[in-house]
């Protein structure tokens, strides 16, 4: 188990993840902080239905691979618990600046996650299919969807929040896989 290389790569698909977030930023403020939680969610199942889709359709229509799909996921679950630790707005009411410290702080809190986890599953993500990381993505957002129709309750589960920062990796891992097929040519 190589944690370095672990950390170098999850820290190289956060940069390019911080990239994206803070040119939309540039391009519409934080518009995102009138989205509700199901509306997030909403948005992260779009793209991991589209990412299964093209895992399964020979045919793609739109140009764009599952790369984008799975940083947008990243991004969206980060600012799913942005959202629940703030509350949503009816008016954008962040910087950029102040969005950004945020995102950050919460990609290093599912950093630090992912190192605990990580360290007591011996990197098992790195033998699974990025197929099968997507449809753990899928379950993810089922679950979240399930909680959220309940008013955010559970009994017996994580909460919320759990289930974002669980996409996020998922999502990480997924894009250094992706990366590391394309370094030895062949894709899952």
């Amino acid at each position: 188990m190589d944690s370095n290389k672990t950390e170098r790569q999850y820290h190289l698909v956060l940069t390019q993840c911080r990239k994206l977030f803070i040119n939309k930023m540039k391009d519409y403020g934080p518009a995102w902080r009138v989205l509700r939680s199901p509306s997030i969610t909403d948005q992260i199942f779009i793209k991991v239905k589209r990412i299964r889709t093209l895992q399964t359709v020979a045919e793609q229509l739109v140009d764009e691979g599952i790369e984008p799909e799975f940083i947008g996921i990243v991004n969206y679950a980060a600012m799913g618990i942005i959202q629940l630790q703030l509350g949503v707005v009816d008016q954008p009411d962040l910087s950029s600046e102040e969005a950004t410290k945020m995102y950050d702080k919460v990609t290093n809190e599912a950093y630090e996650l992912m190192t605990r986890k990580n360290h007591d599953y011996s990197e098992a993500w790195r033998d699974m299919r990025v197929s099968s990381i997507t449809d753990l993505i899928m379950a993810k957002v089922l679950r979240t969807k399930s909680i959220e129709d309940h008013g955010g309750k559970t009994i017996a589960s994580e909460g919320l929040d759990a289930n974002y920062y669980d996409m996020i990796n998922y999502a990480v891992f997924a894009l250094i896989l992706l990366d590391e097929q394309k370094d030895h040519g062949h894709e899952d």
